[in-house]
């Protein structure tokens, strides 16, 4: 007996189409998002209690905020500038963090990065070519920040140091030897009320983008983000420091050399940072000065948390940020409100985003393991 396809007795049954991949993709990704959000609003809530403890509007506070950091094209390119070093130094918290290591000692290798660059750039500036010159500078800063955050890193894998006490406690020692170089050996004689080495020539400075007012380190900072995210998705290095930041003992027994990426990640994140105080030397300052001590890496902590270590998702925290960062000035010429307002504004979104951290995995809508498997 012979059964004809188009026979139309046969009923095909084709399986329903499910959604639940779908869902889940949608479901992993917002958790971050959602969560981020809501500590943002959360702490512009406390923040706003604040500012009306002191009499003031936090609704013109806020329109300040964003006039002062988005409002027009002045601003936006002013905010930018403000973003490159927050790149590289949010980096020098995030790439370490997916060994699961906390270092919050990036304002360490700003300083040193921005003295050894300018070092090296006293006997080059006015005889070696301008490029040259730029290069050594960089590669300068990189291998002292490296060095100087790599320490931390190797005290904590062989020492059992804690690494944030230990990168913390480094910073202070670090804008102190900045301060005895540039109060010392290498300070200016012609700099007599803010001691400060030598300046670098017009034409060895770091130019601006053409067509705007921000200078090169915005590039170089965006190329450095995802640079840090092709290597730890996209490599086999990155992806034996998300094991080992997931289970070190696990990553023991596997054979993965720990010690080694411990020491690498911490020693790349510090290069990122010692390359930001070399934008801050050959692209603001001209000099190394106690300017270098601005901060950056202590707001590099912050961008990084708020960007859950993502070094894509950097970028856009880190030019939030720098807004906020950007608008102080108007906010003190128009409220009387001091400049350090920001500074308080920025201490309590991070630790509401601390508070936040406890809360992932903790709703059932983003853990799709807990689903009904009908869906």
């Amino acid at each position: 007996m012979t059964i004809e396809a188009n026979d139309p007795a046969i009923a095909i049954v084709e399986k329903p189409v499910s959604l639940r991949p779908v869902l889940e993709w949608i479901a992993r990704r917002a958790e971050p998002v959602v969560i981020g959000l809501a500590a943002i609003l959360i702490g512009l809530a406390l923040f706003s209690l604040f500012i009306l403890a002191v009499g003031k509007s936090p609704a013109t506070l806020f329109q300040l905020m964003y006039t002062g950091g988005f409002g027009s094209w002045f601003s936006v390119q002013n905010s930018l500038s403000r973003a490159a070093p927050l790149l590289l130094t949010a980096l020098c918290v995030a790439l370490p963090a997916r060994l699961g290591l906390v270092i919050i000692g990036g304002e360490g290798a700003v300083v040193l990065g921005g003295v050894a660059a300018a070092a090296m750039a006293l006997p080059l500036a006015g005889t070696a070519p301008v490029f040259l010159t730029l290069i050594l500078m960089a590669i300068a800063a990189m291998v002292v920040g490296g060095i100087w955050i790599g320490l931390a890193g190797f005290l904590r894998h062989y020492r059992g140091v804690n690494e944030t006490i230990s990168s913390l406690l480094l910073s202070y020692i670090a804008i102190a030897l900045m301060n005895q170089f540039v109060e010392g050996l290498l300070r200016d004689p012609a700099s007599l009320n803010k001691p400060s080495t030598r300046p670098l020539p017009a034409e060895y400075m770091l130019g601006n983008i053409p067509g705007m007012d921000v200078h090169w380190g915005l590039v170089i900072g965006i190329l450095a983000c995802v640079i840090s995210w092709i290597v730890i998705e996209a490599t086999s290095y990155g992806f034996a420091a998300r094991i080992a930041g997931g289970n070190v003992r696990a990553a023991q027994i596997q054979g993965l050399p720990v010690g080694k990426l411990i020491a690498g990640f911490t020693a790349l994140a510090g290069s990122f940072a010692g390359l930001a105080g070399m934008i801050e030397v050959a692209a603001v300052q001209g000099s190394a000065n106690a300017s270098l001590a601005a901060g950056y890496g202590y707001t590099g902590i912050l961008v990084a948390f708020l960007a859950r270590h993502n070094p894509l998702a950097i970028i856009p925290v880190a030019i939030l940020l720098g807004g906020i960062d950007a608008s102080g000035g108007l906010i003190q010429r128009r409220m009387g409100l001091p400049d350090a307002t920001v500074l308080v504004l920025q201490g309590t979104l991070f630790i509401v985003i601390l508070f936040c951290e406890t809360f992932y995995g903790r709703f059932k809508i983003f853990n799709p393991d807990l689903w009904k498997r009908s869906l």
